[in-house]
């Protein structure tokens, strides 16, 4: 089993902005997959589908993203998901706008979602696809990644969505290194 978590706040005032890019990125995974959120345990939104013999979960956490974990946890130890077998997709003020990098361990790089996945469940090993919303210095952190996508904008991270949902697609049916060695050439 596979666990695909894609990071944001939930409520209308958060949808768009680049701190949801997670959330985005699961939405259009479901959609392709012909899958729908129709699951809310564990404190979390859930689609259940199957990549090749694979099942996969796809979830977003209800909890705020500084929270994450909390419903990353739940759901890895009521299903017994190894870390390898998780990938957490989350925005990355320090990459290029539209830019995506997938490692498959290492710090949280101030990401505070993932920081709170990585302390709950106790390492740094688990993959992740991190999507640039890059930075501009004259906005507040706060208020730049709280702030919608801007029209020019959106034809770049819509292609960079499309990629990590290939990137998770294979990841189902993968290892990692072949992810990475895929994708982060792009």
């Amino acid at each position: 089993m596979k666990l695909i978590v894609g990071l944001g706040n939930y409520g209308n005032e958060y949808a768009k902005t680049r701190h949801n890019v997670g959330f985005m990125v699961v939405d259009l995974l479901a959609q392709n997959l012909n899958c729908s959120f129709n699951s809310s345990k564990f404190n979390a939104d859930i689609a259940t589908t199957n990549i090749k013999t694979e099942k996969v979960l796809i979830v977003k956490p209800l909890t705020y993203m500084n929270l994450s974990g909390e419903a990353v946890m739940a759901i890895a130890n009521f299903y017994k998901i190894e870390n390898d077998d998780i990938i957490i997709i989350h925005d990355d003020l320090d990459l290029p706008s539209g830019s995506v990098r997938i490692r498959k361990n290492g710090s949280a790089g101030g990401q505070k979602g993932m920081k709170n996945i990585i302390d709950l469940l106790k390492s740094q090993d688990i993959a992740r696809i991190r999507i640039g919303i890059g930075k501009n210095p004259l906005i507040p952190v706060i208020d730049y990644v709280l702030g919608k996508i801007p029209t020019e904008e959106k034809e770049t991270m819509d292609k960079a969505f499309e990629t990590s949902c290939s990137a998770c697609k294979l990841f189902c049916t993968s290892d990692i290194d072949l992810v990475m060695n895929r994708y982060n050439k792009r």
